[in-house]
């Protein structure tokens, strides 16, 4: 199978994303930028980063697109990904552009975009821009209403304080956590900090400076935090939690050093939602049944979108969900913002430790058990079509749905084939209740890639 160019830049509805220097380039950055500036028809936007150094230099390039078009930029400077939802609400901007490649390595850098409900822009906004910026026309400003720059007040406090309010700040004080925070010297580690400090922990600090240098890999999968995960017991922490560089991902390390699933920082986030409040939960397609079984155990509806963020927002809003999110550490509370957000899933977490008593081990053993196996291959666009055929073919029995890509589900399993937003690639994820079922399930999918 074809690798993707180093040239090749990827352009979805969420944003844009690329290998800096080859792909993404200021002068597309720019274009891009000013494709959301014809799109917003002026007004204000706020425009933030994370630590990745290319941000210094791809943020000139942002706010010359945004202003070029008669925009106002709001600067914040570096901030978590769901601070820059807050701030759009805050300061009543039109949207935002927060310059980030998310759990992409180091050499890779994008944009990602923001309504003005502090939402990422949903798939039809961001279709409009999308097609903007590959065909334009673009509506640049005369020289006498060029666009003005300016460092806002900070809404790092308005954040913290919307975060600590969906939990008893009280109770957790109490219990005084030792917790290990790795921030991976992306943008979350201040705000981390200052969180867990709020919250009576006693921190153990591990890349918690916004320098954008990367201490592992930056996608925080188990695969990746091999040298952190021993790091927890060592220390005798009750938990270890682990940031991706723009923050809206949430990892977790038990007490005993073992690395959890990415799939149950959610889990676990409905498990204490939901026994404060019952209501409608969304996932988006790929994410782990356990989210379903425990909807059902609190006699809950779950309801499944296409992948993306924008796509779980909408399903979120038209069901009025009091929690939602993905399967990749991404918990969405509507009570604080509609961006994944990890310092929502920290006090939940924490409490859920607090009121039961039990350790975070003992947490996720008491879930439901299921196996879950992530793979991706690169499939040529012009075949991906032929390819979900023939895997629907082989399993006729199955439950199809066709959503987003391919979804088949059994009574104890599913598979879902579909291409990637982020990356040039098509994911087969499967869950089934043991590795090997999984395992057969994503091996017998793949030969038809």
């Amino acid at each position: 199978m074809s690798q993707p160019a180093p040239s090749d830049l990827i352009v979805s509805v969420s944003g844009i994303r690329g290998l800096v220097g080859q792909s993404l380039t200021p002068d597309r950055v720019s274009v891009f930028a000013a494709a959301l500036g014809t799109y917003l028809k002026g007004g204000r936007v706020v425009v933030s980063r994370d630590s990745r150094p290319s941000g210094r230099m791809l943020r000139q390039a942002v706010i010359a697109g945004l202003t070029s078009t008669g925009c106002s930029v709001e600067d914040i400077g570096i901030a978590p990904t769901p601070t820059v939802g807050v701030a759009v609400r805050e300061l009543g901007a039109a949207g935002a552009i927060q310059i980030t490649a998310s759990h992409n390595p180091a050499p890779w850098n994008g944009l990602k975009m923001f309504g003005a409900d502090g939402a990422v822009l949903s798939a039809e906004r961001g279709l409009h821009v999308k097609r903007l910026f590959e065909s334009g026309p673009l509506h640049y400003a005369t020289w006498d209403k060029i666009g003005e720059t300016r460092v806002p007040p900070d809404v790092t406090e308005d954040h913290l304080k919307l975060v600590c309010d969906i939990v008893s700040v009280a109770n957790l004080c109490g219990s005084a956590f030792r917790v290990l925070l790795d921030g991976n010297g992306g943008a979350g580690g201040p705000l981390g900090t200052l969180l867990l400090q709020q919250l009576g922990c006693e921190i153990i600090e591990q890349g918690c400076d916004s320098d954008g240098v990367f201490l592992h890999e930056a996608e925080p999968i188990p695969a990746h935090l091999q040298d952190v995960a021993p790091q927890v017991q060592r220390s005798g922490a009750a938990v270890g939690f682990v940031l991706d560089p723009d923050a809206d991902r949430l990892a977790l390390i038990d007490e005993k050093g073992v690395c959890v699933s990415e799939e149950l920082t959610l889990a676990l986030a409905v498990k204490y939602r939901l026994a404060q409040k019952r209501g409608p939960v969304v996932i988006n397609m790929s994410t782990s049944r356990v989210i379903e079984d425990l909807a059902r155990d609190a006699n809950s509806e779950c309801f499944r979108t296409a992948v993306g963020e924008a796509n779980v927002v909408a399903g979120m809003k038209a069901s009025q969900a009091v929690i939602g999110g993905e399967g990749n550490g991404g918990v969405i509370d509507p009570r604080v913002g509609w961006v994944r957000d990890p310092f929502v899933a920290m006090p939940m977490i924490l409490s859920l430790m607090a009121e039961t008593g039990l350790p975070l081990s003992e947490l996720i053993a008491g879930l439901p058990q299921y196996s879950m196996l992530k793979t991706k291959y690169t499939v040529p666009k012009e075949k991906l079509a032929s390819v979900l055929t023939a895997i629907e073919s082989r399993w006729p029995e199955a439950k199809v749905n066709k959503q987003d890509g391919l979804r088949l589900d059994w009574s104890d399993r599913w598979i879902h084939v579909r291409s990637s937003n982020t990356e040039p690639v098509v994911r087969i994820i499967a869950e089934a209740p043991t590795a090997d079922e999984a395992k057969t399930l994503c091996d017998a999918a793949a030969e038809f890639c």
